[in-house]
């Protein structure tokens, strides 16, 4: 068969008493499959993706399923599908948000092939004439929109089919009409200012203005020249604020839609950005007052989020003043969505992804309520640490470590960055397990080290992880398994005797003794509790009080422990 004859359509069922909808048809097999599974980790109920085939003789496509998973729908009386009414009854119903949604969906190939927006192919009459000389194209979009919602509404597929093709016929008839009366704005006629002004009090302004806007992008050569040229209008934008309202209402319509697209984006901010830089750039995008001053206290925040060039870092500039607030809002939910969802933020390196999401976290709660409220911040963060703690994650974290006490500190790293009562006990649960091994203990009593090295590890260990915002028992646990390690290899080593019967000053030998005692190079526990008597004992000692007199820094960190004992 030749290309465009088989594509794929992805169904959705958002929740337990709807029908499923058509979210995607696609003439790539492997995007629709991905696509069915991200709704799903989305929180749709149930999905479905079908194969369809068109039979050149009769011009109608036969239907296979090919992946259906989910929660069965519920079944629906005849007065529940009687009640549901068309989407569209008019063309100017297809201006709406909704409907423009649903055009991305139905003509998804067509769009791409032509490389434009359904804000395009709404307000140029030349798309609109070639689209409908497609004729597979559109009658296949009919075909798809129809089929549920034939079965919403009860009726026949070809009383829906015709009542489509009437609509569409109208829309693109009063297209044609209005291009050829010149009722649409041209700005090779008049400046971009100069229209919105006119057009202020017409009831179809955004039509007619919409018009001249999308001839003023019809031969850009990419995603990133239309968003230059969007640019280019909103510098051009009125300053009265009526006129004004209605140039950045009607901008804000492709900017949206290019935006939304996976193509635009990857253009926009670079085809070669792994989820995580994907997010970061749009993040900074949206937000980026919010990174560029967080980096200035926090260097690595900038390291991870890459920087905007060209188009894109025009368009961040605009995104900082009081306009595009419904695209702030839905670059927000789209990275909210992807933080939320199951995918790798950084495929093969645990590290970078726990670098990427913490710069995500700082700036999304800093520009929080521009783009997002900070619970629903907090919710999408909760749950991609749950993922953080898994079995899978966890593993590939401690995966590149080579000693026992590395794959401490890469499980600290964790714990430091999840949130949640919940993940961070699970964290916990991790470190427990990691310290109480056996493999540890051998390694912090038997290692090539030397033995105040090793003390110095535990103790070091011990004082992050008394700066991580574990559950208190768990905490308190892991602390004294550290300290009680650090006795044992105090024990085995006999470390405060060989202090105290060396040939150091005894100056010297006390103030060794006292960093022990203090926890400084000596995990608090039995180790510390040795050297802290030995200190005392030769604190008190008649030999060093000469020596003590001069070293007042020596008697300051004694006094503590004379005071307490």
């Amino acid at each position: 068969m030749s290309a465009g004859q088989i594509h794929f359509e992805v169904f959705a069922r958002r929740n337990q008493n709807g029908s499923l909808a058509l979210e995607m048809a696609t003439e790539d097999r492997a995007r629709a499959m991905a696509y069915a599974e991200e709704l799903l980790e989305g929180g749709s109920c149930a999905v479905r993706v079908s194969k369809e085939v068109l039979n050149e003789e009769t011009g109608e496509y036969s239907s296979v399923t090919i992946l259906a998973k989910g929660v069965a729908a519920p079944k629906k009386s005849k007065a529940e599908f009687e009640d549901a009414g068309p989407p569209c009854v008019a063309p100017a119903d297809l201006y709406t948000v909704h409907a423009r949604q649903r055009i991305v969906r139905l003509l998804d190939g067509w769009l791409g092939r032509n490389k434009v927006i359904p804000f395009e192919l709404l307000h140029r009459p030349d798309l609109a004439e070639k689209l409908e000389a497609s004729g597979t194209d559109l009658q296949h979009a009919v075909q798809k929109i129809a089929i549920p919602e034939a079965q919403a509404k009860g009726v026949s597929v070809h009383e829906v089919i015709r009542s489509f093709n009437g609509l569409i016929e109208r829309a693109i008839e009063r297209l044609i009409k209005d291009g050829r009366k010149g009722s649409l704005a041209n700005f090779k006629n008049e400046p971009f200012a100069v229209a919105c002004a006119r057009l202020m009090e017409e009831p179809e302004a955004a039509y007619r203005l919409g018009g001249g806007v999308a001839a003023y992008l019809a031969d850009a050569k990419s995603w990133a020249d239309k968003i230059d040229r969007l640019m280019d209008l909103a510098d051009q934008a009125p300053t009265d604020p009526r006129p004004r309202a209605l140039a950045f209402d009607v901008l804000e319509q492709p900017l949206g839609e290019i935006l939304g697209s996976k193509a635009g984006v990857a253009e926009l901010l670079g085809p070669d950005l792994d989820l995580g830089g994907s997010l970061a750039a749009l993040t900074r995008l949206a937000a980026g007052q919010s990174v560029d001053m967080l980096s200035k206290f926090d260097p690595t925040i900038g390291r991870v989020m890459p920087p905007l060039e060209g188009a894109a870092k025009r368009l961040s500039h605009w995104m900082e003043g009081s306009h595009f607030q419904a695209v702030r809002m839905a670059i927000g939910k789209r990275v909210i969505a992807e933080i939320k969802s199951s995918r790798r933020l950084r495929p093969g390196d645990p590290n970078a992804e726990i670098d990427i999401l913490r710069a995500l976290a700082m700036a999304l709660t800093a520009a929080a309520g521009k783009m997002l409220s900070a619970e629903d911040i907090r919710e999408a963060f909760i749950e991609r640490s749950s993922m953080l703690i898994s079995a899978e994650f966890v593993t590939a974290a401690v995966n590149g470590t080579s000693t026992a006490h590395e794959e401490v500190r890469a499980l600290l790293r964790l714990a430091e960055n999840v949130t949640g009562a919940g993940n961070k006990s699970q964290a916990a649960q991790w470190l427990i397990g990691a310290v109480t091994a056996l493999r540890f203990e051998r390694e912090m009593r038997s290692s090539g080290e030397p033995p105040m090295n090793r003390l110095a590890i535990l103790a070091d260990l011990q004082r992050a992880i008394s700066r991580v915002d574990l559950p208190e028992a768990d905490r308190t646990a892991i602390s004294k398994r550290l300290g009680d390690i650090g006795g044992l290899v105090e024990g085995d080593a006999n470390v405060v005797a060989s202090m105290t019967r060396s040939a150091l000053a005894p100056v010297q030998v006390l103030t060794h003794l006292l960093k022990m005692a203090l926890g400084e190079t000596a995990p608090a526990g039995p180790a510390t509790a040795r050297a802290k008597e030995a200190a005392l004992k030769l604190g008190k000692s008649p030999d060093i009080r000469a020596d003590l007199a001069n070293a007042p820094e020596v008697i300051e960190k004694l006094r503590p422990l004379m005071m307490a004992s």
